[in-house]
């Protein structure tokens, strides 16, 4: 039973982190494609500016996620890290020139140093949820077997390219869906209409890779296709898309709050419909949650330390996105900490 538990508690984290840090990436992408230094730099402000306060604090869910399998499941870690090193290892670096990417684009005073790093920034946020997705693709379809060494065939197969892509335009969808609502928050009306038309194009690939993707499942991954269409799993994909379809109806309206809301249940409710094909196997059809299951004890106490940590960083990672998305976390301009420094640069207002 509580490896039962833990098991979903480890699904609720990738969905979280498929949500969160899939909107990061997908702002990465729309970065990629804003186009050149002029016709991109309106879009590529508003990414700026949208993603500063928050784009590290995603990376907690992925800490959770590694934590959960390395503890409570190491059977399980030690399956995934063997059989698929490579494309772990490589969205692992992804993410690390990613973060340098954005975080010295900005400050960079030169042209050409601000495009290497933009480049750098951009070209990881797609590269990264490939791999990534590839890698679940890999453990779908039954490759990442225990006891399987690595090869190529365990990421580079058919089920694992669909999941690489279909997690390309899931993070395209997410990042212009909340770049949408950031625009409007920005007061930006003409990148309202330009992510919103972004998102909707996103939304129709999304739409047309699941399709494909449910083809190739049921010839390469038959485990996941049966529990897709039977069960808890078909449970979710429907509402995955009646999520679709709200967003859909919602961008074609005034994009509003609820917008976010829906585009993130797409994502959170096509990773549960995964998860809940592949039961009662972490690794159809050769790993079962209860074989690699670590010690009783051990997950007693991984329990604890979850509750722990729901309680105790849940409502601050909570207040972090309210406060960005209400607007209290935007950054000082130039002008205004020159306004609030003093003549001798001691933050005191002139006069005060």
């Amino acid at each position: 039973m509580t490896a039962d538990l833990i098991a979903v508690v480890l699904l609720l984290a990738v969905a979280a982190y498929a949500c969160g840090g899939g909107t990061d990436y997908g702002a990465g992408f729309w970065d990629l494609t804003a186009g050149g230094a002029e016709r991109g730099r309106r879009p590529r402000w508003l990414i700026d500016h949208a993603m500063a306060p928050v784009w590290e604090v995603n990376n907690v869910w992925l800490i959770f996620v590694l934590v959960i399998m390395w503890t409570g499941f190491p059977v399980l870690f030690q399956t995934v890290f063997s059989a698929m090193w490579l494309p772990l290892a490589l969205a692992a670096v992804g993410l690390v020139l990613r973060g340098a990417g954005f975080a010295f684009r900005k400050p960079s005073r030169r042209l050409a140093g601000r495009r290497l790093y933009g480049a750098v920034f951009a070209v990881a946020s797609l590269v990264t949820p490939f791999f990534l997705g590839a890698a679940v693709g890999g453990v779908a379809s039954g490759r990442a077997a225990p006891g399987t060494g690595a090869s190529t065939d365990a990421w580079a197969n058919p089920t694992s390219v669909m999941f690489g892509l279909v997690a390309i335009a899931t993070t395209a969808l997410l990042g212009a869906v909340f770049l949408t609502g950031d625009a409007r928050r920005f007061d930006a009306p003409d990148l309202v209409g330009y992510f919103r038309l972004r998102a909707l194009g996103s939304l129709a690939v999304l739409t047309v890779l699941a399709v494909i993707t449910g083809f190739v499942t049921h010839e390469d991954s038959p485990h996941v296709w049966h529990g897709l269409t039977h069960g808890l799993g078909l449970l979710f994909v429907v509402l995955a898309g009646a999520a679709a379809l709200a967003t859909a109806w919602l961008l074609l309206r005034t994009p509003s709050a609820w917008t976010r809301v829906t585009a993130v249940a797409v994502v959170a409710c096509a990773v549960i419909a995964w998860g809940m094909a592949q039961r009662p196997y972490l690794v159809p059809t050769s790993l079962t949650v209860a074989d690699a299951a670590g010690a009783p004890a051990t997950l007693t106490w991984l329990a604890i330390v979850t509750l722990v940590a729901l309680v105790l960083v849940m409502p601050a990672v909570f207040l972090l996105y309210w406060l960005d998305t209400h607007g209290e976390l935007a950054e000082l301009t130039d002008a205004e900490l020159r306004a609030r420094s003093g003549p001798d640069g001691d933050g005191a207002a002139p006069g005060g």
